[in-house]
């Protein structure tokens, strides 16, 4: 749903309309006995109730706001003050009384300002300045006071939509940007799952066999270089990502964490989990199976094939703890920081951007010589909001 920082001034301008017609009616009710001519009032009158009601809709929204709709309806307010001269008598007029419609008037420059802003509001609020110097014959204290007021209102309503806007296109790009870093970051973590390991395997083990395997290794290697250039390099361009994109498939409910986990054990990996279920919302398992997933292949491509690896299920009352432990060489004070600056973004995005996605937190515990610890925490409630959000 488009956001819109412009329709509450424009539902306050509609009751602002109708009010001050009301407004002058009951002027003019009470005025009546001083009309010179009252027919001539009333006609007037019963121009701007049909006028007000008529559009009542036009005045909903900018779209159909047009430029022909508020010069007729600037028209409309010119005509009353000009009527007044006709319609009033003469000394109430000097006497500063109101014109035909008194403060209808300052709606339709409104209405000027919300859809053109504080130009638009400056010619509309100079015309009704006009007419009123005409209707008293003269400047007066009072008639230069009620000018200055509207304009500077105009104006000032005017500037503050034009920033109102601006404001608002800079959040919609700003959210457009979020979203496409959280769409680069899911496929980076992908990729990081699978093909960017997958060339890192190739490139090692043709470097082993050589012959036309290590040309094979070597391309695989410089592929694997680009493609890391490309995950972690400047966000998507906006125009690429699609205006309506396809649905995500829903999930069906919440999954037990243990039947995830249950493959990562064998005879390097031990599993340690509670007697009970370990419930999530589905997509948030699968995130968190994800991740240990990948400190598992961590430990398998920097500890060696033959390092061990605990997993430990922890089941807390408001969250869910999994804690991946083994007994490697450990990793040197800032390489992961330098790892993530070279493009290598399996702890940054595989590991701590999905746990951030869920809510929850990724600490990673080294001491070299002593083994790595990764403690992964979800909050329980992890995925419920982002679900119902996806299934409406």
């Amino acid at each position: 749903m488009r956001m819109s920082v412009e329709l509450p001034l424009w539902r306050a301008l509609t009751g602002y309309r109708v009010l001050t017609m009301l407004y002058a009616i009951g002027l003019g009710a009470t005025a009546y006995t001083h009309f010179v001519r009252p027919w001539l009032a009333l006609a007037y009158y019963a121009l701007l109730v049909v006028w007000t009601l008529a559009t009542v809709t036009r005045v909903t929204g900018a779209a159909r706001c047009t430029r022909r709709f508020l010069a007729a309806d600037l028209a409309v307010a010119v005509l009353g003050i000009l009527l007044t001269p006709l319609a009033d008598d003469p000394h109430r007029i000097a006497d500063g009384g109101p014109t035909l419609p008194s403060i209808w008037t300052a709606g339709a420059v409104l209405a000027f300002a919300l859809k053109g802003g504080w130009r638009w509001a400056a010619g509309a609020s100079t015309a009704v300045a006009v007419a009123n110097l005409v209707e008293r014959g003269a400047p007066a204290r009072d008639t230069v006071h009620n000018v200055i007021l509207v304009w500077v209102a105009a104006i000032a309503i005017g500037y503050v939509v034009e920033v109102a806007r601006a404001s608002e296109r800079t959040l919609a790009r700003a959210l457009e940007i979020e979203a496409a870093t959280r769409e680069r970051e899911r496929l980076a973590r992908d990729i990081h799952d699978s093909v960017l390991q997958v060339l890192a395997m190739v490139q090692r083990r043709g470097a082993v066999i050589g012959g036309e395997a290590a040309e094979l290794g070597r391309l695989a290697g410089e592929q694997e270089i680009a493609l890391r250039t490309l995950v972690s390099g400047g966000l998507l361009p906006a125009s690429r990502t699609p205006a309506d994109p396809a649905p995500a498939p829903a999930d069906t409910g919440p999954l037990d964490l243990r039947s995830l986990l249950a493959p990562y054990a064998g005879s390097r990996v031990s599993l340690a989990e509670p007697g009970a279920p370990v419930t999530l919302e589905a997509s948030a398992a699968r995130e968190l199976a994800a991740a240990v997933g990948a400190a598992l292949d961590n430990v398998r491509r920097h500890a060696g094939e033959e390092a061990r690896a605990w997993i430990l299920v922890e089941d807390e009352p408001g969250e869910i703890v999994v804690t991946v432990r083994d007994d490697g060489p450990g990793i040197p004070e800032g390489r992961l920081a330098l790892a993530e600056g070279e493009g290598r973004l399996g702890v940054a995005q595989s590991i701590r951007g999905r746990l951030r996605d869920l809510g929850g937190s990724a600490e990673v515990i080294s001491v070299p010589g002593q083994g790595t610890e990764v403690e992964l925490k979800v909050p329980k409630s992890a995925g419920t909001a982002r679900g119902k959000a996806e299934r409406r």
